[in-house]
Protein backbone atom coordinates (compact mmCIF):
# COMPACT_ATOMS: atom_id res chain seq x y z
CA UNK A 1 0.00 0.00 0.00
CA UNK A 2 1.23 3.49 -1.31
CA UNK A 3 -0.94 5.67 1.09
CA UNK A 4 -0.80 7.02 4.73
CA UNK A 5 -4.75 6.83 6.59
CA UNK A 6 -4.86 10.39 6.87
CA UNK A 7 -5.01 11.13 3.11
CA UNK A 8 -8.38 12.27 2.15
CA UNK A 9 -10.23 10.67 -1.22
CA UNK A 10 -13.61 12.25 -0.49
CA UNK A 11 -15.75 14.64 1.42
CA UNK A 12 -19.36 14.88 0.98
CA UNK A 13 -21.35 18.01 0.16
CA UNK A 14 -23.12 16.84 3.03
CA UNK A 15 -23.15 19.16 6.63
CA UNK A 16 -23.06 15.27 8.25
CA UNK A 17 -20.96 14.34 11.03
CA UNK A 18 -20.93 10.69 9.04
CA UNK A 19 -19.96 12.62 5.58
CA UNK A 20 -15.62 11.60 5.13
CA UNK A 21 -14.05 9.04 3.73
CA UNK A 22 -10.29 8.44 4.24
CA UNK A 23 -8.21 6.56 2.32
CA UNK A 24 -6.03 3.95 3.94
CA UNK A 25 -3.91 2.76 1.32
CA UNK A 26 -3.60 2.25 -2.03
CA UNK A 27 -2.94 -1.34 -3.52
CA UNK A 28 0.02 -1.87 -6.16
CA UNK A 29 0.70 -4.87 -7.89
CA UNK A 30 3.96 -6.00 -5.45
CA UNK A 31 1.49 -5.89 -2.50
CA UNK A 32 0.67 -9.26 -3.74
CA UNK A 33 2.59 -12.43 -3.45
CA UNK A 34 1.45 -13.17 -7.27
CA UNK A 35 0.47 -11.37 -10.64
CA UNK A 36 -2.65 -10.40 -12.08
CA UNK A 37 -4.32 -13.98 -13.34
CA UNK A 38 -2.59 -16.16 -11.02
CA UNK A 39 -5.13 -16.95 -7.68
CA UNK A 40 -3.74 -17.33 -4.44
CA UNK A 41 -6.33 -19.15 -2.49
CA UNK A 42 -7.25 -22.69 -1.60
CA UNK A 43 -10.48 -24.76 -0.83
CA UNK A 44 -9.64 -24.49 2.89
CA UNK A 45 -9.47 -20.44 2.65
CA UNK A 46 -13.07 -20.25 1.03
CA UNK A 47 -14.81 -22.98 3.16
CA UNK A 48 -17.45 -22.17 5.46
CA UNK A 49 -18.14 -23.59 9.25
CA UNK A 50 -21.76 -24.20 7.78
CA UNK A 51 -21.48 -25.53 3.95
CA UNK A 52 -25.36 -26.67 3.67
CA UNK A 53 -27.75 -25.11 1.08
CA UNK A 54 -27.70 -21.24 1.18
CA UNK A 55 -30.83 -21.00 -0.26
CA UNK A 56 -32.59 -22.90 2.89
CA UNK A 57 -30.41 -20.11 4.36
CA UNK A 58 -32.09 -17.26 2.91
CA UNK A 59 -35.24 -18.79 2.01
CA UNK A 60 -37.14 -16.42 5.46
CA UNK A 61 -36.85 -13.18 4.32
CA UNK A 62 -35.11 -10.59 6.85
CA UNK A 63 -36.44 -7.03 6.65
CA UNK A 64 -33.62 -5.91 9.20
CA UNK A 65 -30.51 -3.85 8.50
CA UNK A 66 -26.82 -5.55 9.01
CA UNK A 67 -24.89 -2.60 9.80
CA UNK A 68 -26.01 0.41 12.17
CA UNK A 69 -27.41 3.74 10.96
CA UNK A 70 -24.18 5.62 11.29
CA UNK A 71 -22.47 3.01 9.43
CA UNK A 72 -24.89 3.31 7.03
CA UNK A 73 -25.23 7.21 6.67
CA UNK A 74 -21.57 6.76 5.76
CA UNK A 75 -21.61 4.13 3.41
CA UNK A 76 -25.16 6.27 1.49
CA UNK A 77 -22.33 9.60 1.60
CA UNK A 78 -19.22 8.07 0.09
CA UNK A 79 -22.21 6.34 -2.77
CA UNK A 80 -23.03 10.06 -2.68
CA UNK A 81 -19.70 11.47 -3.44
CA UNK A 82 -18.53 8.81 -5.84
CA UNK A 83 -21.83 8.55 -7.83
CA UNK A 84 -21.66 12.48 -8.10
CA UNK A 85 -18.42 12.67 -9.43
CA UNK A 86 -19.14 9.52 -12.45
CA UNK A 87 -22.14 12.12 -13.14
CA UNK A 88 -19.72 14.69 -13.77
CA UNK A 89 -17.29 12.08 -15.54
CA UNK A 90 -19.90 10.79 -17.90
CA UNK A 91 -21.65 14.79 -18.50
CA UNK A 92 -18.06 15.99 -19.57
CA UNK A 93 -17.70 12.92 -21.89
CA UNK A 94 -21.20 13.67 -23.70
CA UNK A 95 -20.00 17.16 -24.44
CA UNK A 96 -16.62 16.21 -25.78
CA UNK A 97 -18.67 13.62 -28.25
CA UNK A 98 -21.23 16.41 -28.98
CA UNK A 99 -23.71 15.68 -26.63
CA UNK A 100 -25.99 18.07 -24.62
CA UNK A 101 -24.42 17.22 -20.94
CA UNK A 102 -27.25 16.56 -19.32
CA UNK A 103 -28.48 14.62 -16.89
CA UNK A 104 -30.13 11.95 -19.34
CA UNK A 105 -26.25 11.73 -20.95
CA UNK A 106 -25.48 11.17 -17.57
CA UNK A 107 -27.05 8.32 -15.50
CA UNK A 108 -26.05 5.89 -14.21
CA UNK A 109 -26.48 2.31 -14.24
CA UNK A 110 -25.84 0.23 -11.04
CA UNK A 111 -26.14 -3.68 -10.42
CA UNK A 112 -26.12 -4.53 -6.57
CA UNK A 113 -24.83 -7.62 -6.04
CA UNK A 114 -25.97 -10.01 -2.96
CA UNK A 115 -28.89 -6.95 -3.07
CA UNK A 116 -31.90 -7.31 -0.49
CA UNK A 117 -34.83 -4.80 0.64
CA UNK A 118 -32.24 -2.00 0.38
CA UNK A 119 -29.47 -0.68 -1.13
CA UNK A 120 -28.60 2.16 0.38
CA UNK A 121 -28.15 4.55 -2.62
CA UNK A 122 -28.50 8.13 -2.57
CA UNK A 123 -30.96 10.41 -3.41
CA UNK A 124 -30.36 13.24 -6.27
CA UNK A 125 -28.95 10.95 -8.48
CA UNK A 126 -29.51 10.22 -12.14
CA UNK A 127 -29.96 6.78 -12.61
CA UNK A 128 -31.03 4.51 -15.22
CA UNK A 129 -31.16 1.03 -14.48
CA UNK A 130 -30.62 0.07 -10.82
CA UNK A 131 -30.50 -4.02 -10.93
CA UNK A 132 -30.14 -6.17 -7.69
CA UNK A 133 -28.69 -10.18 -7.72
CA UNK A 134 -29.53 -11.83 -4.15
CA UNK A 135 -31.32 -14.73 -2.67
CA UNK A 136 -34.58 -14.15 -1.21
CA UNK A 137 -36.95 -13.05 -3.78
CA UNK A 138 -39.85 -11.46 -1.33
CA UNK A 139 -36.63 -9.33 -0.07
CA UNK A 140 -35.84 -7.84 -3.54
CA UNK A 141 -39.41 -7.06 -4.74
CA UNK A 142 -39.66 -5.01 -1.39
CA UNK A 143 -36.41 -3.48 -2.64
CA UNK A 144 -37.81 0.00 -4.15
CA UNK A 145 -34.43 1.30 -5.32
CA UNK A 146 -34.61 -1.19 -8.44
CA UNK A 147 -35.40 -1.39 -11.65
CA UNK A 148 -34.83 -5.13 -11.72
CA UNK A 149 -33.55 -7.92 -9.91
CA UNK A 150 -32.85 -11.41 -10.62
CA UNK A 151 -33.30 -14.12 -7.88
CA UNK A 152 -29.96 -15.92 -8.01
CA UNK A 153 -27.35 -17.90 -5.67
CA UNK A 154 -23.59 -16.65 -6.44
CA UNK A 155 -21.99 -19.51 -4.61
CA UNK A 156 -23.66 -21.74 -7.26
CA UNK A 157 -23.35 -19.92 -10.19
CA UNK A 158 -21.35 -16.69 -10.14
CA UNK A 159 -21.72 -15.94 -13.98
CA UNK A 160 -24.06 -13.22 -15.04
CA UNK A 161 -25.13 -13.92 -18.54
CA UNK A 162 -28.43 -12.61 -19.87
CA UNK A 163 -31.68 -14.63 -18.46
CA UNK A 164 -35.23 -13.92 -17.60
CA UNK A 165 -35.69 -11.84 -14.23
CA UNK A 166 -38.41 -10.15 -12.51
CA UNK A 167 -38.88 -6.62 -12.23
CA UNK A 168 -41.78 -4.61 -10.43
CA UNK A 169 -44.32 -4.81 -13.12
CA UNK A 170 -43.42 -7.65 -15.37
CA UNK A 171 -41.22 -10.03 -16.13
CA UNK A 172 -38.13 -8.60 -18.87
CA UNK A 173 -34.98 -10.22 -19.91
CA UNK A 174 -32.08 -8.63 -18.28
CA UNK A 175 -29.07 -7.73 -20.52
CA UNK A 176 -25.60 -8.18 -18.82
CA UNK A 177 -23.55 -7.72 -21.78
CA UNK A 178 -20.05 -6.21 -21.36
CA UNK A 179 -20.01 -3.18 -20.32
CA UNK A 180 -23.34 -2.74 -18.93
CA UNK A 181 -23.10 -1.15 -15.39
CA UNK A 182 -21.31 2.27 -14.18
CA UNK A 183 -20.84 0.85 -11.12
CA UNK A 184 -20.96 -2.51 -9.49
CA UNK A 185 -21.64 -2.69 -5.39
CA UNK A 186 -21.90 -5.22 -2.93
CA UNK A 187 -22.28 -4.05 0.62
CA UNK A 188 -21.19 -6.20 3.76
CA UNK A 189 -21.44 -9.81 1.73
CA UNK A 190 -18.42 -9.84 0.19
CA UNK A 191 -17.12 -12.39 3.16
CA UNK A 192 -19.84 -14.97 2.17
CA UNK A 193 -18.72 -15.96 -1.75
CA UNK A 194 -17.13 -18.72 -2.41
CA UNK A 195 -16.41 -17.98 -5.79
CA UNK A 196 -14.67 -14.89 -5.43
CA UNK A 197 -12.41 -15.27 -8.42
CA UNK A 198 -15.33 -15.41 -11.01
CA UNK A 199 -17.63 -13.13 -9.61
CA UNK A 200 -15.20 -10.27 -9.82
CA UNK A 201 -14.01 -11.32 -13.60
CA UNK A 202 -17.77 -10.98 -14.04
CA UNK A 203 -17.66 -7.48 -12.07
CA UNK A 204 -14.74 -6.50 -14.95
CA UNK A 205 -16.39 -7.39 -17.21
CA UNK A 206 -19.76 -6.15 -16.58
CA UNK A 207 -18.14 -2.33 -16.29
CA UNK A 208 -18.22 0.49 -18.48
CA UNK A 209 -14.26 1.88 -18.76
CA UNK A 210 -14.02 4.09 -16.02
CA UNK A 211 -16.70 2.49 -14.02
CA UNK A 212 -16.25 1.32 -10.38
CA UNK A 213 -16.51 -1.40 -8.35
CA UNK A 214 -17.92 -0.63 -4.37
CA UNK A 215 -17.21 -3.47 -2.36
CA UNK A 216 -18.39 -2.36 1.49
CA UNK A 217 -18.01 -3.90 4.44
CA UNK A 218 -17.76 -4.00 8.38
CA UNK A 219 -16.88 -6.27 11.26
CA UNK A 220 -20.70 -7.95 11.26
CA UNK A 221 -21.21 -11.02 9.50
CA UNK A 222 -23.09 -14.77 9.67
CA UNK A 223 -19.91 -16.76 11.31
CA UNK A 224 -20.99 -20.19 9.89
CA UNK A 225 -21.46 -18.21 6.46
CA UNK A 226 -18.41 -16.84 6.14
CA UNK A 227 -15.49 -17.92 4.21
CA UNK A 228 -12.81 -19.28 6.94
CA UNK A 229 -10.07 -17.02 5.95
CA UNK A 230 -12.19 -14.00 6.47
CA UNK A 231 -12.98 -14.83 10.22
CA UNK A 232 -9.36 -15.49 10.87
CA UNK A 233 -8.44 -11.80 9.35
CA UNK A 234 -8.46 -8.34 11.17
CA UNK A 235 -10.04 -5.14 9.38
CA UNK A 236 -7.03 -4.46 8.02
CA UNK A 237 -6.60 -8.27 6.59
CA UNK A 238 -10.08 -7.95 5.20
CA UNK A 239 -9.49 -4.82 3.16
CA UNK A 240 -6.55 -7.21 1.53
CA UNK A 241 -8.25 -10.07 0.85
CA UNK A 242 -10.77 -7.99 -1.33
CA UNK A 243 -8.14 -5.98 -2.95
CA UNK A 244 -6.16 -9.34 -3.93
CA UNK A 245 -9.57 -10.53 -5.54
CA UNK A 246 -9.46 -7.46 -7.42
CA UNK A 247 -5.57 -7.75 -8.51
CA UNK A 248 -5.60 -11.38 -9.13
CA UNK A 249 -8.57 -10.85 -11.28
CA UNK A 250 -8.60 -8.08 -13.81
CA UNK A 251 -6.07 -5.45 -14.65
CA UNK A 252 -8.03 -2.11 -13.19
CA UNK A 253 -6.71 1.41 -12.83
CA UNK A 254 -6.20 1.61 -9.55
CA UNK A 255 -7.15 -0.35 -6.32
CA UNK A 256 -7.55 1.70 -2.71
CA UNK A 257 -8.73 0.92 0.66
CA UNK A 258 -11.34 3.55 2.66
CA UNK A 259 -12.14 4.09 5.81
CA UNK A 260 -15.42 4.95 5.43
CA UNK A 261 -16.03 6.14 9.09
CA UNK A 262 -14.52 9.64 10.30
CA UNK A 263 -12.08 9.91 12.74
CA UNK A 264 -12.98 10.06 16.46
CA UNK A 265 -14.22 13.66 17.29
CA UNK A 266 -13.59 15.40 20.92
CA UNK A 267 -16.88 15.98 22.64
CA UNK A 268 -17.18 20.21 22.90
CA UNK A 269 -16.67 21.51 26.39
CA UNK A 270 -19.50 21.79 28.18
CA UNK A 271 -20.20 25.21 29.03
CA UNK A 272 -20.50 26.22 32.84
CA UNK A 273 -23.81 25.56 34.91
CA UNK A 274 -23.71 29.52 35.56
CA UNK A 275 -24.00 30.15 31.47
CA UNK A 276 -26.31 27.17 31.37
CA UNK A 277 -28.74 29.25 33.90
CA UNK A 278 -28.22 32.28 32.15
CA UNK A 279 -28.80 30.61 28.86
CA UNK A 280 -30.70 27.36 28.70
CA UNK A 281 -30.37 26.78 25.19
CA UNK A 282 -26.62 26.55 25.56
CA UNK A 283 -27.23 23.81 27.13
CA UNK A 284 -29.72 21.78 24.92
CA UNK A 285 -26.88 23.00 22.14
CA UNK A 286 -24.58 21.01 23.82
CA UNK A 287 -26.17 18.18 24.83
CA UNK A 288 -27.78 17.84 21.34
CA UNK A 289 -23.79 18.51 20.00
CA UNK A 290 -22.76 15.72 22.39
CA UNK A 291 -24.90 12.86 21.61
CA UNK A 292 -23.70 13.37 18.17
CA UNK A 293 -20.46 13.40 18.62
CA UNK A 294 -20.75 10.29 20.85
CA UNK A 295 -23.10 8.75 18.20
CA UNK A 296 -20.52 9.54 15.38
CA UNK A 297 -17.36 8.00 17.57
CA UNK A 298 -19.14 4.42 18.20
CA UNK A 299 -20.92 2.08 16.35
CA UNK A 300 -19.87 -0.54 13.49
CA UNK A 301 -16.22 0.23 11.16
CA UNK A 302 -17.28 0.87 7.47
CA UNK A 303 -14.75 0.01 5.24
CA UNK A 304 -14.89 -0.09 1.20
CA UNK A 305 -12.09 -1.22 -0.98
CA UNK A 306 -12.83 0.92 -4.30
CA UNK A 307 -11.51 -0.32 -8.06
CA UNK A 308 -11.92 1.91 -11.22
CA UNK A 309 -11.54 0.20 -14.58
CA UNK A 310 -9.15 1.60 -17.00
CA UNK A 311 -10.96 4.29 -19.16
CA UNK A 312 -10.64 4.84 -22.93
CA UNK A 313 -10.23 8.55 -22.44
CA UNK A 314 -8.02 8.23 -19.66
CA UNK A 315 -10.91 10.54 -17.36
CA UNK A 316 -10.68 10.44 -13.57
CA UNK A 317 -13.47 9.87 -11.53
CA UNK A 318 -12.51 10.63 -8.75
Amino acid sequence: CVSPMSTSTSTSTSSSLFANAKQICEFEAGDFPLPTGEWAYDEADLRRLDESDDNRFYDVPRFVTHIDDAAIEALTNFYRQEMTNLVAMKKRKSKKNGGGGGNDDAKIDVLDLCSSWISHLPDGIPYGRVVGIGMNRDELAANTQLTEFRVQDLNQNPYLRSEESSSSSSSSSLSFDDSSFDVVCNVVSVDYLTKPREIFQETHRLLRPGGMALISFSNRCFPTKAVSMWLQADDIGRMSIVGSYFHYTAKWKSIEALNLKPPIRDIPERPSFQDMFQNPAKGFAWMNTAAAVQKANSGDPMFAVKAVKDDDDEEETS
